[in-house]
C-alpha cells in the first residue's frame, strides 16, 4: 500500500494562484489594500475593509506568534492519521495576517506549545508548491 499523501490546494484558482506560485520560491505572501491599508488574508480580489480591488502583494518575514491552537488526537484522513497528535494553530504573522497552519517540530503538542509562543516559518516541499508550516522559534 502506498504512503498516504497530504491533500494539496488547487493551483488553478484565480484568487489563490499567486500565493501558491510564490511558495515555490519560498515566499510567504499576503495582500494589502493600496486604498485603505487593510491587510487581507486569505487571498482574494477585493479588500475586506473598503471592498476596493486595488490590492498589492507583500512578502512576510515568516516570524509570528501562536494566537490559539488545538491538538488533534484522532484523524480519519490517511495522511493526518499518521501524525496524531498534531497541532493546528492560528498564527499571527508579524506583518498582520492571521493564518491557519500546523505547528511542527514539537515532541508533545499538548505540553510544548502555548498561546503567545513565538514561531518561525518552515516549508514542506511538494512538486508544484510548498506548504507553509511553523515551528517554535526557540527550537
Amino acid at each position: 500500500m502506498a504512503d498516504a499523501t497530504r491533500p494539496l490546494p488547487k493551483l488553478d484558482e484565480l484568487d489563490t494562484r499567486p500565493f501558491w506560485e510564490a511558495t515555490r520560491d519560498g515566499k510567504l505572501t499576503y495582500q494589502r489594500c493600496d486604498d485603505c491599508g487593510t491587510v487581507v488574508w486569505h487571498p482574494r480580489r477585493h479588500c475586506t475593509g473598503c471592498t476596493g480591488g486595488n490590492l498589492s502583494w507583500h512578502t512576510a518575514s515568516g516570524a509570528g506568534t501562536i494566537y490559539t491552537f488545538s491538538v488533534v488526537r484522532q484523524s480519519y484522513h490517511p495522511f493526518f492519521r499518521t501524525l496524531v497528535p498534531y497541532a493546528v494553530a492560528w498564527v499571527d504573522l508579524d506583518e498582520g495576517p492571521r493564518l491557519l497552519t500546523n505547528v511542527v517540530g514539537v515532541k508533545d503538542p499538548t505540553s510544548d506549545l502555548a498561546c503567545g509562543q513565538r514561531v518561525t516559518l518552515e516549508w514542506e516541499e511538494h512538486d508544484e508548491l510548498k506548504i507553509p508550516l511553523f515551528r517554535p522559534a526557540d527550537g
